[in-house]
């Protein structure tokens, strides 16, 4: 299923059983299970629920999420409907609205000439019970809560009516006898008008805010109001929305569950509910009265992106009927789009800009994700089962897009987004990310329209840093695509930028200086502020040019970057807890740390200039986690390729000084002319024309695929990649392919790899060719240093040449009185005695070393 609901709370299995040893009547508790319901959640949590007893009264209580214990808060002894209830947060003041029903339809006779009757009870003890309303229209009721517990001396009720208008009381309470709590002044309490004429109203109660919709000149206008910890509320802001509410039977979200609607009546009407997460987001979700069930249509207002998205989908096959309406679920970064039996589309709300992101399911795909029943969203990705009375806590399943992604992806568009859902989950406790970076490895090359690699490096180590820094989705990239043309089977878009200027945020503190600050980036912040490589690309470049050919920047400023790059290395082994299977950063590879240090530099420049306010420590750490997590991700492909097939450790030699019985079983295949006696040890000799081990193939191959993809994006890799990865190329490619790789830069020819191959492999006449390939493709400086490793007449022959080139590149010709005729090693050619000559007053001291260079036999290879 993709989504996992955990079950939060259950009415009957949490309520129950302590009825049962407080009643001792099975009367009572058969009662108790046909009437028990929820009312209201509070924002600590708290459930209350009501239920009636064997004498038909209405019985209230409250179940604490936090001791998992319940508490009887008050019994009306009349036989009357609760509509809803709350209770203050010292637990001393009850509200509750009933509707009045007899069996035979007439009211009863406490308020014989209204419908609903709404009170408010002293339940520290229980004492006096006052009327607030008694009137033909419904209400609802909701005590604010400050945000921190205390023991106050008043209390604020919010009252909703169905006549379009909402009043806060204010209670004042005063301590009698005690503990004894007493309403001041009952007969009189002061109320204020908060909003009215109004079709639609939604509770917040988590951040104790208030949405509504007022009509204006036609126009549905979204409104905010923000209640305080100091008693005061402000209007923080309003947007014109372009919806339709006609047709909408005046509706309340969270503010408790009406048992009386008619469900099948209320999927027909238009659907509205706002969502948002301490990221600064606001989405307004809506969905339209029916006009056909043959296609829904929704809409999701991104206000802080500044667009809205309509999306067409077909709910099923022809003639199907969609008898639930469309749920909307907030579950934090994402919210579900529901019907059920039909489709569940999982929103990136906060990277919406392209249809990708987000994971569309249908049909066998889907699976039954959520129950039938009506379903309330709730803060914290909690939904409220209304019908069981059961309160889940929902959360995208990683095992099922993992199972996705393995068994029924089939299109990129549903690749792209199964991924980026499950990363999503890398804030989770329990997350694998090792499950993604399994499949990665085994399809590699099977997405066309994106890279999976790029993909998982961008991802993967945006999320790993986006819970430590604000603002940092503006900063760093979260994908590889930029763009995204392919439709989404099964779903149609339409994309309309929203007036933001119309948008007025009156507040600046908390949630709404962050979502003030996505909005002034929309506005004016063009083009946007994601970080990129191209500075770092040009100067890297740059370093390594001028070292190749001998040139020096400034000392301090090299060492300045090679010292970033050390801190990167360090940052990885303080959080490499298991050993690695790989050998990696066991080398200096000094471009790669040059590479590593430069991007440091630079993402942290970026990353101090548009985040003035954060302190330089935490910007400097969140960037060695950054870079740190992009080069684990590489070693951890590299690692789960290599456990695929083998346990043991990979030992990058190409000359193995092992016993035949501690060999891997994957790498007996690929050894040649194998002679073991016994335990003693013998030289093993990998040829370059015989193909390696599977899994070593397969990792070259998977390497592969990685250098290409972090080329592209000017990417790091650890140190040693290259000379890992040319090492596995010399055990698996022919020698014309390892060739054709290494003049084209997929290969590169660094110190430690050559130096080894000169030391490991033997001079068979295959291993030669090899090394005399090699070395005529080395750099100068290059080649002078590992011919030194190779016993082989071409080294000395190499070696000598480049020593006499040095000797004679500083020879300047003076008048000379000696005589050729008088050199001590006469030939018959002329010029060579005077060359001879030359050389042993440049040298002396090795001149015996020099002459017998000279007068070897030429080399053939030559």
């Amino acid at each position: 299923m993709a989504l996992r609901l955990l079950t939060h709370f259950d009415v009957r299995a949490d309520v129950l059983p302590s009825l049962a040893a407080e009643a001792g009547d099975t009367g009572v508790l058969e009662t108790a299970y046909e009437s028990l319901r929820v009312l209201n959640i509070e924002r600590n949590g708290n459930i209350i629920y009501t239920y009636k007893d064997n004498k038909g009264n209405a019985v209230f209580g409250i179940y604490d999420c936090q001791t998992r214990q319940n508490e009887h808060l008050y019994t009306f002894e009349k036989d009357m409907q609760a509509v809803s209830c709350s209770v203050n947060s010292e637990r001393t003041l009850l509200a509750a609205s009933f509707v009045q029903y007899t069996k035979e339809g007439v009211r009863s006779e406490l308020h014989p000439g209204s419908k609903c009757l709404t009170l408010l009870v002293e339940i520290h003890p229980v004492d006096s019970v006052k009327v607030l309303k008694a009137v033909d229209s419904c209400i609802w009721v909701q005590f604010l809560y400050p945000h921190a517990e205390s023991h106050r001396l008043q209390s604020h009720l919010l009252l909703i009516s169905e006549e379009k208008y909402i009043e806060r009381f204010h209670i004042q309470i005063t301590r009698e006898d005690g503990n004894r709590v007493v309403i001041r002044n009952s007969s009189h309490l002061p109320r204020d008008r908060i909003a009215e004429d109004f079709v639609w109203a939604q509770w917040d109660m988590s951040e104790q805010r208030l949405y509504y919709v007022e009509l204006e000149q036609s126009k549905s206008v979204l409104k905010c109001i923000q209640f305080w910890a100091d008693e005061s509320f402000t209007l923080m802001f309003e947007m014109p929305l372009d919806i339709s509410l006609s047709g909408l039977r005046f509706k309340f979200v969270n503010f408790g569950y009406d048992y009386r609607q008619d469900q099948e009546k209320l999927c027909n009407q238009p659907s509205l509910c706002v969502f948002t997460n301490h990221t600064g987001s606001l989405c307004v979700c809506y969905s339209p009265k029916f006009d056909s069930w043959e296609e829904v249509t929704y809409s999701v207002f991104y206000l802080h992106k500044g667009y809205r998205k309509t999306f067409t989908a077909a709910p099923g096959s022809a003639g199907s009927h969609v008898a639930k309406g469309i749920t909307f679920l907030n579950l934090g970064c994402l919210v579900a789009v529901y019907i059920p039996g039909h489709f569940l589309h999982l929103l990136n709300i906060q990277h919406p800009d392209l249809t990708c992101h987000s994971l569309f399911l249908t049909g066998s795909k889907m699976a039954a994700v959520l129950p039938p029943s009506p379903l309330q969203s709730l803060p914290g990705s909690l939904v409220l089962d209304c019908s069981s009375g059961k309160v889940y806590r929902a959360t995208v399943d990683q095992s099922y897009l993992m199972w996705f992604l393995w068994n029924a992806a089939r299109l990129d568009c549903d690749k792209m987004a199964a991924l980026h859902c499950a990363l999503l989950c890398g804030q989770d406790p329990g997350f694998q990310e090792d499950q993604v970076i399994q499949w990665i490895c085994e399809h590699a090359s099977a997405c066309h329209s994106f890279d999976l690699i790029q993909e998982l490096l961008i991802a993967s180590s945006y999320w790993s840093v986006y819970p430590e820094l604000a603002d940092v989705d503006k900063l760093l990239a979260h994908s590889s695509v930029l763009a995204w043309n392919e439709e989404i089977p099964g779903v149609m878009l339409v994309t309309e930028e929203l007036p933001l200027l119309l948008m007025k945020v009156y507040n600046l503190t908390g949630y709404w200086a962050k979502l003030n600050s996505n909005l002034e980036y929309v506005k004016y912040t063009k083009p946007h502020l994601h970080y990129h490589n191209s500075v770092v690309r040009r100067e890297w470049h740059s370093l390594v040019s001028e070292e190749k050919t001998g040139k020096r920047r400034s000392t301090m400023y090299v060492r300045n970057i090679l010292d970033n790059a050390v801190k990167v290395i360090l940052n990885m082994e303080t959080r490499t807890l298991e050993p690695r299977l790989i050998p990696l950063l066991q080398e200096e590879d000094r471009h790669q740390r040059l590479l590593v240090g430069l991007m440091v530099s630079e993402l942290r420049n970026h990353l101090v200039r548009h985040l003035q306010c954060v302190e330089k420590k935490k910007i400097e750490q969140t960037v060695l986690d950054y870079i740190s997590k992009l080069l684990n991700l590489t070693w951890c492909m590299l690692e789960t390729i290599w456990r695929k097939h083998s346990a043991h450790p990979w030992v990058p030699r190409l000359v193995y000084n092992i016993s035949w019985e501690s060999l891997p079983v994957v790498l007996r295949g690929t050894t040649r002319d194998n002679r073991v006696c016994g335990s003693h040890t013998t030289l093993l000799s990998l040829p370059s024309n015989k193909h390696g081990s599977a899994a070593e193939f397969e990792v070259f191959h998977l390497m592969t695929r990685i250098l290409d993809a972090t080329n592209s994006l000017c990417f790091p890799l650890p140190p040693g990649f290259h000379s890992l990865h040319t090492t596995l190329g010399v055990h698996c490619l022919p020698l014309y392919n390892l060739l054709h790789y290494i003049d084209n830069g997929v290969l590169l020819l660094t110190e430690t790899a050559v130096t080894r191959l000169m030391k490991d492999l033997d001079n068979s006449e295959k291993n030669e060719k090899l090394k005399f390939s090699i070395v005529a493709r080395l750099p100068p400086l290059l080649g002078q240093k590992v011919c030194r490793f190779w016993d082989h007449p071409m080294s000395s022959n190499i070696i000598s040449r480049n020593h006499v080139a040095q000797l004679l590149k500083d020879y300047k010709k003076e008048p000379r009185n000696s005589m050729i005729g008088k050199s001590s090693f006469p030939t018959e050619f002329l010029p060579l005695n005077c060359f001879i000559e030359i050389l042993t007053g440049l040298e002396s001291s090795h001149q015996e070393r020099i002459l017998y260079f000279l007068n070897y036999p030429s080399n053939t290879y030559l």
